[in-house]
């Protein structure tokens, strides 16, 4: 097959007979030619134009209901998506794979995107505007969430949305653009597993994944880490435990900072200092209270994109709550953490833990 291998901007310059496809409320089976072809609404803002003029180009959620955002018949490869409207906790995104029974993907829809502090009146969506600007998590001016992360899969990917407001109706616009064609037998499936604890327990590291088993690789990390004690928190190291580690890891960091590639603490003249680069950032701090103070919150990401952390057997990951105390010494914290991890592996995968109700998803 003609550049049947290249997915990406890798090989722009290569032909392929892949076939180019897109699912939008406005061609919402991705079919070839069926796009545009809604008609317009009584009352609607293209009443006087017809079909064509931008009829449908969203969708309702009701409470409870859980909607079917694509459903794509393979082999073929997500390429890319993009989303916005009602952009809250109350709206999990979840991706199924090959006909799969539990998904691969399940994640607040916002902490998807490296946002998790979505609730909260100083954030992106009700407040000042915190971009992200990475490879594969691009977030814009105003509530346009982007992925681009690689999704292959071999037989059938479904993408859903569940609102589990108990009242809320919820708009969204969203594209999932793909391509059909064959996918190379070395190519691994996408994987997304949010968790939380508040608070997390004294002297407990906080889990950011385990019990993968399985052949793949781990890509990134996206952390809300809301403190709460007063001083420097971030002395945690973070810990991959490979292939039958046990009590101690084959890689191991120096510092929760360090890992998102900071250092010093983020502090420059008694100033946390933002920002947001193609493979890791901490782009977000929400101070209720001022610097080094009880209740501030932190939104973080790391993409393994350049260095995938190979496993073949088993994988978990770790990071310890570690702050300062005022004589010097350690402080194991005990604060309100939540997290995304990402990789690629084989399947079939075994079910996720017990995903969090709606009130234990609350920011408080």
């Amino acid at each position: 097959m003609l550049g049947a291998n290249k997915w990406s901007g890798l090989g722009l310059s290569l032909l392929s007979e892949q076939k180019s496809r897109s699912i939008s409320a406005e061609n919402p089976t991705g079919a070839k030619g069926g796009g545009a072809m809604a008609d317009p609404l009584a009352d609607g803002p293209a009443r006087e134009l017809g079909r064509g003029w931008k009829c449908r180009p969203l969708i309702n959620v009701a409470p409870g209901q859980v909607v079917d955002v694509a459903d794509i018949i393979g082999p073929g490869m997500v390429q890319s998506v993009w989303i916005t409207g009602s952009i809250s906790r109350d709206f999990i995104l979840r991706i199924y794979w090959d006909g799969q029974e539990h998904a691969s993907v399940e994640t607040p829809l916002p902490d998807f995107f490296a946002m998790p502090w979505s609730d909260i009146g100083t954030n992106i969506f009700a407040g000042p505007h915190t971009q992200v600007n990475s490879l594969p998590v691009v977030v814009n001016p105003n509530r346009g969430l982007n992925c681009f992360w690689e999704m292959p899969f071999r037989r059938r990917c479904r993408i859903t949305l569940e609102n589990r407001s108990p009242k809320g109706m919820g708009t969204i616009y969203y594209q999932v653009n793909y391509c059909l064609g064959p996918v190379p037998e070395d190519a691994a499936y996408f994987h997304a597993q949010f968790r939380r604890v508040n608070p997390l327990p004294y002297l407990q590291p906080y889990t950011i994944v385990d019990a993968i088993k399985g052949w793949g690789h781990y890509v990134g990390t996206s952390m809300g880490w809301g403190i709460n004690n007063n001083n420097w928190w971030g002395e945690g190291e973070i810990k991959f435990y490979i292939d039958g580690d046990q009590e101690f890891p084959t890689i191991c960091g120096t510092g929760t900072e360090d890992y998102f590639g900071g250092a010093y603490d983020w502090d420059v003249e008694g100033k946390y200092i933002t920002y947001t680069t193609p493979y890791l950032g901490m782009h977000q701090v929400v101070r209720p209270d001022g610097h080094y103070r009880a209740q501030h919150r932190h939104a973080m990401y790391r993409w393994h994109i350049m260095d995938p952390i190979r496993f073949e057997q088993d994988f978990r990951v770790t990071i310890q709550a570690l702050g300062w105390r005022s004589e010097g010494r350690f402080l194991p914290g005990q604060h309100d953490i939540c997290s995304v991890a990402y990789w690629y592996q084989t399947l079939p995968t075994s079910p996720f833990p017990q995903f969090p109700t709606r009130d234990q998803l609350e920011i408080i």
